[in-house]
């Protein structure tokens, strides 16, 4: 059974603690500026005190969430003071029309000897002001908080990677497939033997180098991509055909290390390749996306073992990037963001 998430009643007392001492200290400090009475009235007036602070409270956080949408400090700090002032005094405002509105129009209260608007004015934003001042110190250490949380899981993720990736591409299936392609070779073309010898090799020496790198650049993906095809072309020979279209210089752009080899290995697992129906696959090199597509010839008997679309994905989203998936009935097609430009 799903345990029901409680609410979190300590912050919650804190809060209307924390409020509550503040709307006091702020009454204590009115009625002395007024040469007022404190003890006069004490609980109408720290009770009319505590909704003006509980109703900046609630107008000042509705302006956070909306600034760190809209208007974040990573765009501009300055524009986001400015919001923050104009914000700040829009609350201010509003509240004192209000309070007006209910203290001389509905409850009738004589405006003589009453502060004037400007004053009230003052006074409201140098009371709001600290409250925005809180409520940002706290989202900037949470903001902190959860980036050093992100940094710590994307280590884990990448070292789960590297893991994942090497198991993946030493499994007995992939070896076995490889050393009967290589025992033909030998006694048949001992030349080409000798090259597909020298491409396994490339390749798991490519995957043993990225201990520790979480990302590595499209020429380098690319380069050893080149290996793993042509282990491929004479696994396969001329049952597929492989083209790489680079329309943009984007090569140096940043990746997930073996995106590249990961999504051929999908499209190899996932359809049938013969000399009567060959597999088409290709890659092209963009400005936003590095495109793998390739005609869908559904295969009966799909491995589901290894590092499928999925775990990329989440990869991806560990940077905040989107691998975009099109499924149509003719292709298949995956487009793969750039992690650093």
């Amino acid at each position: 059974m799903n345990r029901i998430k409680k609410p979190n009643i300590k912050y919650a007392i804190i809060f209307l603690f924390a409020t509550l001492l503040y709307a006091l200290c702020q009454m204590l400090f009115s009625t002395i500026l007024m040469g007022e009475d404190p003890s006069n009235n004490f609980f109408s007036q720290l009770a009319s005190h505590y909704v003006v602070i509980l109703t900046m409270c609630v107008g000042d956080y509705i302006l956070l969430l909306f600034l760190n949408k809209y208007l974040p400090y990573s765009k501009s700090i300055l524009l986001r003071i400015i919001a923050d002032v104009i914000g700040v005094s829009l609350i201010c405002l509003i509240i004192l029309g209000a309070f007006n509105y209910l203290i001389y129009d509905i409850l009738l209260i004589s405006k003589d000897g009453m502060p004037s608007f400007l004053v009230k004015f003052v006074f409201a934003m140098t009371n709001n002001i600290p409250i925005l001042l809180a409520f940002e110190l706290i989202y900037y250490f949470q903001s902190e908080q959860k980036a050093i949380a992100d940094s710590e899981k994307a280590k884990r993720e990448a070292l789960m990677f590297e893991h994942e990736t090497l198991r993946a591409q030493i499994n007995p299936h992939f070896l076995f497939n490889s050393l009967n392609v290589l025992s033909s070779l030998i006694y048949m073309n001992p030349d080409n033997a000798n090259k597909f010898t020298k491409a396994l090799s490339k390749t798991y020496r490519y995957v043993l180098s990225l201990n520790r790198r979480p990302t590595v650049s499209v020429e380098e993906d690319l380069d050893a991509l080149e290996s793993y095809i042509f282990l491929m072309k004479m696994r396969f020979e001329n049952s597929f055909t492989f083209t790489v279209n680079k329309i943009s210089d984007s090569e140096k752009n940043k990746i997930i290390p073996l995106t590249l080899q990961l999504l051929i290995e999908n499209v190899f697992k996932h359809n049938v390749a013969t000399e009567e129906m060959p597999l088409d696959i290709k890659i092209t090199i963009s400005n936003e996306y590095i495109t793998v597509e390739n005609d869908i010839q559904p295969s009966n008997d799909v491995d589901k073992g290894g590092i499928g679309l999925r775990y990329l994905t989440k990869q991806y989203t560990l940077y905040g990037k989107d691998v975009i998936v099109e499924h149509t009935k003719e292709q298949f097609i995956v487009k793969i963001p750039y992690i650093q430009p």
